[in-house]
């Protein structure tokens, strides 16, 4: 490591530490990972000491296409010498463009756009439409699942250690398990305005929808005349190997929520989908009803309207298909030679979970992980759960990397163990 370097990271821990966050700094220092990013290419990160790294935690679904890949980077800097950010006075051509293009793409029945910054953002608006459209205050959500930390979204997320701080929060929300039908049958009454669901739970541990459970509450809200709300935002744009997860069967949500991918890994932008019977509830009196002041700013619509492009015409969902099969089978294979270790393997297309066999073990296999050269991060809501989404434009040879660091990093831990007994 040059001196240089070690001045440049000593200097940003403790800025991190006197001016951001001591406690993450402590944290981030324990687990192994004090070293200062400082550029990145497709799936490698490079640091200011000099080490590279394959990413395989992909941003938790932001950098589906890598990092700074060409197509997006030189669509922004064209946006960027004409007009970075709107008006909010004239009609803007970049957010028109984008919203048209991710109707002609989206699940028949959505038709109209809100563009907001994030994804706690996209999940608020619609949160806030399905309140206005329907004329109820309640919701029903799942437990272990993640929507974000804004007071709207985090009411509806699934696990008590990130609400309790900050109660109050909304009332009137219903937490079931995920995938049991009949628990949701029950929670959904006549003051459910809506139903909010992720295709497959992102920080609840990778747990994939059953076959039927989307279809399935669909029909339910319908019934009771609530909407159906499908996050999205960690999802979509190809991650689980379609365009859209709620794709695998056919299912049309009311509303529908993206941000993290639609940016391309080089601008933030939110989401939210809805179709004209909502759409005419929020903003038939008022079109002013809700707003944001850099939602759908041309920044960021050119870098969605360029990750479409590349999404579709590199056809990404076959490529996370593909590469999600070989990762998942070489893992597996680790599973199978370390069943004290490793306890289940899940995912769809290139969001991938390894459960393990307790939190600390899961702490230890990422850590070893970063020492072969892969980042990899456990889930929020579910610590044993180590999450792999590499960017869908992965390699068979860094996915037959990172399975091989793989075993070598419970290879490492299971010795460990051994030693500890």
């Amino acid at each position: 490591m040059e001196p240089d370097a070690e001045t440049t990271i000593a200097r940003v821990i403790a800025q991190y530490r006197d001016f951001l966050n001591p406690g993450l700094t402590r944290l981030m220092q324990f687990a192994g990972f004090g070293d200062v990013e400082a550029c990145a290419e497709g799936c490698v990160i490079t640091t200011e000491g000099g080490r590279q790294y394959l990413d395989f935690v992909g941003g938790f679904g932001v950098f589906n296409l890598g990092h700074r890949h060409p197509r997006v980077v030189a669509a922004v800097k064209r946006q960027l010498d004409r007009m970075p950010l709107s008006t909010r006075t004239f009609f803007n051509a970049q957010q028109a463009e984008l919203a048209a293009r991710l109707v002609s793409v989206a699940p028949e029945g959505l038709q109209y756009v809100f563009f907001s910054n994030s994804g706690a953002e996209a999940v608020e608006a619609a949160l806030k439409f399905a309140r206005v459209a329907t004329g109820r205050p309640g919701f029903v959500s799942a437990q272990g699942a993640y929507h974000g930390k804004t007071l709207g979204a985090l009411a509806v997320t699934g696990r008590e250690k990130y609400r309790t701080p900050f109660e109050p929060l909304m009332p009137g929300v219903t937490f079931v398990p995920f995938n049991d039908l009949d628990a949701l049958q029950r929670a959904v009454t006549e003051q459910t305005a809506a139903v909010i669901l992720e295709p497959v739970q992102g920080e609840g541990g990778i747990h994939v929808a059953r076959p039927g459970y989307l279809s399935a509450a669909g029909r339910i809200c319908r019934e009771r005349g609530a909407l159906l709300i499908l996050d999205e935002v960690q999802t979509g744009m190809g991650r689980t190997g379609r365009l859209f997860a709620c794709e695998q069967e056919g299912v049309c949500p009311d509303i529908l929520t993206l941000a993290k991918g639609l940016g391309g890994g080089v601008m933030p932008i939110g989401a939210t989908l809805a179709t004209p019977a909502v759409w005419e509830a929020v903003f038939g009196t008022n079109p002013l009803l809700h707003t944001s002041t850099f939602g759908g700013n041309p920044l960021a619509c050119a870098a969605g309207i360029a990750t479409l492009e590349v999404i579709l015409e590199e056809d990404l969902p076959a490529k996370a298909n593909r590469r999600g099969e070989q990762l998942m089978t070489g893992l597996r294979a680790v599973q199978e030679a370390y069943p004290a270790i490793v306890k289940e393997v899940r995912g769809l297309g290139l969001m991938v979970g390894v459960e393990c066999t307790h939190e600390d073990i899961a702490g230890l296999v990422v850590n070893q992980l970063a020492g072969y050269g892969v980042i990899a991060a456990y889930t929020l809501n579910n610590p044993c759960v180590i999450r792999m989404e590499p960017p869908l434009v992965v390699t068979e040879e860094q996915i037959d990397a990172a399975i091989r660091a793989f075993r070598a990093s419970v290879e490492g831990v299971a010795t460990l163990l051994a030693e500890l007994e």
